[in-house]
């Protein structure tokens, strides 16, 4: 489980400082030995102040889960920065944000820190407590109540380990000490009655039942006997001595152990505690404080009592977390232990990689700063070299048959391909080789970023830690299941669609990794594209005057205004001028003009009817001056994804995953081609199963942290699912 850990040592980062500033700080010690005992616990730590940046530190550290996943947990050391009510700051902070935490609630730690109040609510229950009075200015010219009878004890309404404590003998020194607590604490001064006896107190820890641990007395070797803030901190020369367990009659051990639990319960406390108590000289235990976050310092009485009961230092720490995790998760909340394949196999799955996530964007991460454009021989290389490397951890093949080395590599399970899954990616990002620096992998609380992050990285990722999440429950080698990586994403596939054709003919079915819709969409129809290089060119010899030469810019212009006309001939259609280059001597007009034309559209026949008609417009032009011509040339194809029934059963399989799972999910069409459309036709077929991207092709390219894991999930849930529909496409395929 991934636990922060909050504390409060250093950091006065706020808006502004403005109100009592706390005193109360952990050492550097103590955090590492918390820190650490926490990972000896099977947990991922990280530390971070109680300051102002702790929501973004909290986002980024544990992002919001999906549903079902365990989230993280906070071991709440923080007694706030400023202010009165400022053990309640963090608390009120985890509720607000929706994090589990270790500790009381905010309204509990408010009360607690307020002695006053605390001592109100013990009054109300019928639990003993010194009689008290409040003075909220030192110049209190009224008597004190007959049960206030020097010596008294003195200390601030709204502090906590001793701070301001004092033991007074008189009128004067009451009201010396409660003007050095107006001055030093800007706070109203609670005084009660000294209670001179043993001083004892009980650590408890549980909810559902709240236990006890051994009493433990201490022992003044010389001073007053009361436990101070020089004692606490060890700055006072002389020795405390703790006893555990207190030697006390077996009855008086029974009432404070049961005045613990009362007071515990009484201000709503959770998870741990300590009550203080003095016992009077005839035997009459009387609380002093509920010590609603009970000092976790490994030379404190809680670690000291916990000790007696067998519980090392790290035993104790983990003990509160998993009475934490209990109280929000039940007890039997998700584990990490490993499921054998069976009934238990999609827990497995779902636990590993929830639990994962920090691996799975550190994988994302490693694909995301090894920057493979399109057209770049050296760094494709490296891609597929890490690409090798992981398929050969999961014991996946290399298929020298669907392999063309340059282009395209398919690896396949132990199972094979033959009626399995094709799993689709590209490794290149589509982009130029050059003349454009790499943008790196970053990540913030909801969205991770870099260069191709979201056309072909994020793909990668969900594919690797996919199987990987299989391989781990021994499941993968029983999956027939095959990916195929292309390197030519950013050429339309002019090399590697016809190793996919031949691929995709021996499998199930086609799953392509390239960016989905909004809301979790896959993508079953995506439009095809045609580009065409348009050349209009004079035929007149360079060396004629310029009045000769045709002006074929205008004639250029007329024609293009010609072609956009076919956009209305047909719907779905759209056509679009790309780039305009010409050339010239000297200051003459051009003698040439060359475009390229851009052609989306939804059937193949509208496509062919259009370039039919494209062609025929180019040779009209060319045949009314015979100074000129106009040549076409067809640059690029990829087919689109026609709608059909073939994937209905894939659709309705993921859609009853995505409900089961509760993940996100949507059927829509897409705007531009993909890989899909070369998979030949019968053959089922889906695309966008990659998180859908933001601000694609820029520097700002994104995806969502959630929609990565989910779409990972999906992957591995679907391939654990027997789908009798496209089992049975491939028995009617023969």
């Amino acid at each position: 489980m991934k636990i922060a850990i909050i504390y409060n040592r250093d950091s006065k980062a706020v808006i502004n400082l403005f109100g009592t500033l706390n005193r109360e700080v952990y050492g550097f010690m103590a955090i590492e030995m918390i820190r650490e005992a926490l990972i000896a616990g099977g947990h991922q730590v990280k530390a971070f102040e109680g300051d102002k940046n702790i929501v973004h530190n909290l986002e980024e550290f544990m992002p919001a889960v999906i549903s079902g996943e365990r989230p993280g947990l906070v071991l709440n050391l923080s007694y706030g920065i400023q202010g009165r009510a400022r053990y309640a700051h963090i608390p009120a902070i985890l509720e607000m944000l929706g994090i589990p935490y270790v500790g009381s609630g905010p309204e509990t730690q408010a009360v607690a820190l307020d002695k006053v109040l605390t001592k109100i609510i013990l009054i109300q229950k019928g639990l003993p407590t010194p009689p008290f009075t409040v003075l909220e200015n030192p110049d209190f010219d009224y008597p004190l109540a007959e049960k206030l009878q020097f010596p008294l004890i003195v200390k601030p309404k709204s502090e906590a380990a001793s701070f301001g404590l004092q033991i007074v003998n008189s009128e004067k020194e009451l009201r010396t000490a409660a003007a050095g607590i107006f001055k030093d604490f800007k706070s109203a001064a609670l005084v009660e009655k000294f209670v001179d006896g043993r001083e004892v107190n009980i650590g408890i820890m549980g909810n559902e039942p709240v236990e006890t641990l051994p009493a433990v007395e201490l022992f003044f070797d010389e001073g007053i006997p009361i436990y101070t803030y020089e004692d606490k901190m060890q700055e006072a020369k002389r020795r405390i001595k703790k006893v555990c367990p207190a030697n006390l009659p077996c009855d008086l051990k029974k009432e404070l152990h049961d005045l613990a639990i009362a007071s515990f319960k009484a201000l709503g406390c959770l998870d741990s505690a300590r009550v203080d108590f003095r016992i009077d000289s005839e035997g009459k235990p009387q609380i002093l404080e509920v010590n609603s976050m009970a000092s976790l310092n490994p030379d404190g009485s809680f670690a000291f009592a916990a000790e007696k009961i067998g519980l090392s230092y790290s035993d104790l720490v983990n003990r509160l977390v998993d009475i934490a995790s209990i109280r929000y998760f039940g007890p039997h909340a998700p584990g990490t232990e490993v499921v054998e394949p069976g009934t238990g196999a999609q827990d497995s799955v779902f636990a590993y990689l929830t639990q994962n996530r920090d691996l799975v964007e550190d994988n994302l991460k490693k694909w995301t700063n090894l920057v493979s454009r399109t057209g770049d021989p050296v760094a494709l290389g490296a891609a597929v070299n890490m690409l090798t490397e992981q398929m050969a951890a999961l014991n996946m093949r290399p298929v020298k048959a669907l392999t063309n080395r340059h282009f395209a590599w398919t690896w396949q399970s132990a199972s094979g391909l033959s009626k399995g899954t094709l799993l689709v990616c590209p490794l290149d990002v589509p982009a130029e080789s050059s003349g454009k620096y790499p943008i790196p992998f970053r990540r913030d609380p909801e969205k991770l970023y870099g260069e191709g992050i979201a056309t072909s990285r994020a793909g990668l990722t969900c594919i690797t830690q996919a199987l990987k999440a299989l391989h781990r429950i021994n499941l993968l080698k029983d999956i027939p299941v095959a990916l195929f990586a292309y390197s030519d994403e950013g050429r339309g596939m002019a090399y590697s669609s016809h190793t996919l054709q031949i691929a995709a003919r021996r499998a199930a079915r086609v799953l392509v990794f390239q960016p989905g819709g909004e809301n979790g969409a896959v993508i079953d129809q995506r439009l095809g594209s045609r580009k065409y290089s348009i050349l209009l060119e004079s035929l007149s010899e360079s060396g004629e005057t310029a009045g000769s030469f045709p002006d074929l810019m205008s004639l250029y212009l007329k024609l293009a205004n010609t072609l956009q006309e076919l956009n209305q001939l047909e719907p779905g259609l759209n056509l679009a001028i790309q780039d305009i280059n010409s050339q010239r001597y000297s200051n003459l007009p051009p003698h040439r003009v060359q475009s390229t034309f851009h052609m989306a559209y939804l059937e193949s026949d509208q496509a062919d009817r259009i370039e039919m008609s494209l062609q025929n417009r180019c040779k009209k032009t060319s045949a009314k001056s015979g100074s000129l011509r106009c040549l076409v040339e067809k640059l690029e194809e990829r087919p689109p994804l026609e709608k059909t029934g073939h994937s209905a059963g894939m659709v309705k399989n993921l859609n009853t995953i995505s409900e089961r799972w509760q993940l996100p999910f949507e059927v829509c069409s897409g705007p531009t081609p993909s890989a899909a459309g070369v998979v030949p036709s019968g053959v089922p077929v889906l695309c966008g199963l990659a998180p859908s991207g933001k601000n694609i092709y820029t520097p700002f390219e994104s995806i969502s942290r959630g929609e990565l894991l989910q779409r990972t999930l999906l992957l591995a849930m679907l391939l654990m699912e027997k789908d009798l529909n496209w089992q049975r496409n491939v028995e009617q395929r023969g």
